[in-house]
């Protein structure tokens, strides 16, 4: 009979979820939604946003879960591909947690919850870094000494899922040398040859790499070095600045929304700056990505600004003839499959992610996996 997976995403400030039907030849999406954490109403904020799920699942009539798959944004050095989830994985993630203090301890919260109400219910957590551990240590290692690289302070990358489900996709014949940006709030690229990762813009962290949403992405080192000596910024301070007050919203002054941004830059142009810095940041990353390739020949945009911000696709794409890379302006003022125009060295594609369907695939299948009996 075909099984009932729910997937779960914690995000900063809110759950979201989705629940699949997954047979052996179908895969079929029952429900989906988000549910907002209200720290004012609960100590345990995503606790409660997990009891409202299921209570919003019973009403809507849906089958019970038989089993739950969780994106984990960070996986440490210790996980390459989804596990089933116990205790010994939670006391791990748990020593992690500050590779990605926003993201880590609100998931845990969610497994935590599952497990209170529904003990016997597999649960299976799939990580976003999982996906860039195939790249070459020399794309892994930051340069710094040495013994750091056992302390965990390596490249990990993120948005893996993503990345995964669109590899799935193209398939192995398209694969030979493709960049991938994930382009939303939170925005990053990925190199790959012949299906394997090579190098990834972002980090230790989902902070750096390109100009993000809220996030500043890569910066001089030496940045943070005067806010600390000369402003009295301390690690809370920084942090709040990288991850919530810079990118597109610091630029812009006004918002981190690309559809705002395009709306307001004719007339704003702190807007159009923000708009201008974010099509450079992704431009160059595409540049340094096919030198590591050795050229392009297939080109992605995914995410919410990559699947639907035609503006944003055309302006990254301008000056980048050099790589074979030309779109077809109408193609992409439709969001068409394919966006470029012929004939080109480089085949440019829209295709829209689905990070919820590989976390119900990874979960069906790790739970189908002999040692998960």
């Amino acid at each position: 009979m075909p099984e009932a997976i729910l997937c779960l995403n914690a995000g900063s400030s809110s759950l979201k979820f989705a629940l699949y039907r997954m047979g052996e030849t179908k895969e079929e999406l029952l429900t989906s939604g988000t549910m907002r954490a209200d720290p004012t109403r609960e100590s345990s904020q995503h606790g409660a946003a997990v009891r409202r799920v299921f209570a919003d699942l019973e009403q809507r009539g849906v089958p019970a879960a038989a089993a739950i798959g969780h994106r984990l944004v960070h996986g440490g050095p210790a996980y390459a591909a989804p596990r089933r989830i116990d205790a010994a994985l939670l006391a791990a993630l748990r020593q992690v947690t500050p590779l990605a203090p926003l993201h880590l301890p609100g998931a845990l919260e969610v497994i935590e919850a599952v497990t209170e109400r529904y003990p016997d219910l597999p649960q299976v957590a799939c990580f976003d870094t999982a996906f860039h551990r195939g790249m070459p240590e020399l794309a892994q290692r930051f340069p710094l000494p040495r013994g750091l690289w056992s302390e965990a302070l390596r490249r990990y990358g993120f948005h893996g899922l993503s990345y995964e489900y669109i590899v799935g996709v193209l398939g192995p014949g398209a694969l030979a040398r493709t960049i991938i940006a994930h382009l939303g709030n939170g925005a990053s690229l990925v190199a790959i040859r012949d299906g394997r990762p090579m190098d990834t813009t972002m980090g230790l962290t989902p902070i750096g790499g390109v100009v993000m949403g809220t996030r500043s992405g890569d910066l001089d080192p030496g940045v943070l070095l005067y806010l600390m000596r000369e402003k009295g910024y301390d690690a809370p301070r920084l942090e709040r600045l990288l991850d919530e007050e810079a990118g597109l919203l610091g630029v812009s002054g006004v918002t981190s929304d690309m559809k705002t941004l395009l709306t307001r830059r004719e007339h704003d142009p702190r807007a159009a700056e923000a708009v201008d810095m974010f099509c450079s940041s992704i431009r160059k990353a595409i540049g340094a990505l096919a030198a590591v390739l050795g050229g392009v020949e297939t080109l992605v945009f995914t995410g919410g600004i990559g699947e639907r911000a035609a503006p944003v696709r055309w302006e990254i794409c301008q000056g980048l003839a050099h790589l074979g890379i030309r779109l077809d302006p109408r193609r992409n003022a439709e969001d068409s499959g394919t966006i470029s125009a012929p004939p080109g060295a480089c085949t440019v594609r829209v295709i829209p992610t689905n990070e919820d369907l590989m976390i119900a695939r990874h979960t069906r299948a790790v739970l189908r996996s002999p040692s998960a009996s």
